[in-house]
């Protein structure tokens, strides 16, 4: 489709043969006045003028001040600064029912026990644009997020992604970032509570001559997921059904009322479903389409139930500097082979030594439990229940935790705290996860 970018006091159309450019400016004689005039830039700079009048206009203006539009038109729409709104987008969903947090973050829509079932057999729709939107940029983006994080990114493409993690040089997990390379950067979306520590953590590794620019646009853009088995249609009726069956990662640009949105698929907690990025300008627009398409919208409460009852690691609760990347199950994000990179060392002597000595599990419960507790078995401590939630139903209670690989495995009872009577079961996020093996690092 054909994006439209706003660019200062220029809207900026891509076209096959190069760019459009309306102007509007104040003309001296007449400073209160302004006139539009349209020019055509070629992929060469030559300048064409389709306005009657703007030919004198044009000889005092060189394609080559437009080449900074231009520029811009070819970088991510997400950097530039997205055109003023009548009415945020909070305060639109905040009529219809959803209560708000003073952080901005969408808590429910009072309809949590509806939402997590649509999440089973239906499409639900989340706002999580509180989590963090960095954009890394430069020649040696590649090469640089290679080297500070654990996927390959050298064997991706234009158009793909993946998960990555973020770990200590021990390889202690930070925190799990979903990336998209797009044309000309590489986006990460990462937890909101890890955001500005990772931009601090990327902006510290950038040595004198490398060419890597790193940018937090959070606050210029929105994050909608897609959830459940429904989210297919959704696409279809959208008419991105180009996107219907790609791996997990794979991303397309489109433009909604003339505003550009990035949608992917998989969801942060799942590889199935959808991610939609747009500027904060397009989010009711967007919002309010998928809601006609018959999504059920999500607030964060019930979204945390989900989390924990699919098993989506969570920073400050799963992955923090006691687990690491092997511990957390996080395998489809680690490349074993692909050279040096931070944690790299650790996480090779783990697997070679068969050095992981514990497991992150699902675990069902008889009753509500609080993080921290003691997970036992035989009378000995053997792990920590990491969080808590209710199920799916206010009768079910589920948690995740660490457990010492010897003491128990699936279908095991333990004992959470001093009486509640825990099962471990896997969970869907880490059971889709492959765990690297001996024979792969020799």
């Amino acid at each position: 489709m054909e994006a439209l970018l706003h660019a200062g006091p220029a809207c900026v159309h891509r076209t096959t043969s190069g760019l459009d450019f309306n102007f509007k400016f104040k003309e001296k004689r007449n400073i209160s006045s302004h006139r539009l005039y349209k020019f055509e830039l070629s992929h060469h700079h030559q300048l064409s003028v389709s306005t009657k009048g703007a030919h004198q206009f044009a000889s005092r203006l060189s394609s080559h001040s437009l080449v900074a539009a231009a520029a811009a038109a070819d970088r991510s729409s997400f950097d530039l600064s997205p055109p003023p709104v009548d009415h945020d987008f909070l305060d639109t969903v905040a009529l219809s029912g959803a209560v708000i947090s003073e952080n901005g973050v969408i808590e429910t829509f009072q309809n949590d026990e509806e939402a997590l079932t649509a999440a089973e057999n239906g499409a639900v729709v989340v706002d999580l644009s509180h989590w963090g939107r960095i954009r890394v940029s430069g020649e040696d983006r590649i090469q640089f997020l290679h080297n500070q994080s654990t996927a390959n990114f050298e064997c991706l493409q234009k158009g793909q992604g993946c998960d990555t993690v973020f770990v200590t040089p021990t390889a202690r997990t930070i925190d799990i970032a979903h990336a998209w390379i797009m044309k000309n950067a590489i986006l990460l979306v990462v937890s909101p509570v890890t955001c500005k520590g990772i931009k601090e953590m990327l902006l510290k590794y950038i040595f004198l001559n490398d060419k890597v620019e790193i940018e937090d646009i959070s606050s210029q853009t929105s994050l909608f997921v897609l959830i459940g088995p429904e989210s297919h249609k959704v696409m279809e009726t959208l008419g991105v059904s180009g996107l219907v069956g790609q791996p997990y990662g794979t991303h397309q640009h489109f433009s909604v009322n003339g505003m550009p949105v990035t949608v992917g698929v998989g969801n942060i907690i799942s590889e199935e479903g959808y991610s939609m990025m747009m500027s904060t300008a397009a989010a009711g627009f967007v919002w309010k389409t998928l809601i006609d398409l018959e999504a059920i919208p999500m607030g964060s409460h019930a979204w945390e139930r989900l989390r924990v009852y699919r098993g989506r690691p969570e920073p400050g609760k799963e992955l923090t500097s006691e687990f690491n990347v092997l511990e957390a199950g996080l395998g489809n994000s680690i490349s074993i082979n692909k050279g040096c990179y931070k944690g790299q060392e650790t996480i090779s002597r783990l697997i070679t030594y068969n050095g992981v000595k514990q497991k992150l599990w699902g675990i069902m419960l008889s009753a509500p439990a609080e993080p921290g507790s003691s997970i036992v078995v035989d009378g000995k401590k053997v792990g920590r229940l990491t969080s808590y939630a209710m199920g799916r139903k206010e009768t079910e209670y589920v948690g995740l935790g660490y457990v010492k690989r010897r003491a128990a495995s699936k279908g095991d009872k333990v004992i959470i705290g001093d009486n509640i009577v825990g099962t471990l079961v896997d969970v869907p996020y880490l059971a889709q996860q492959s765990m690297p093996l001996k024979s792969q690092t020799q």
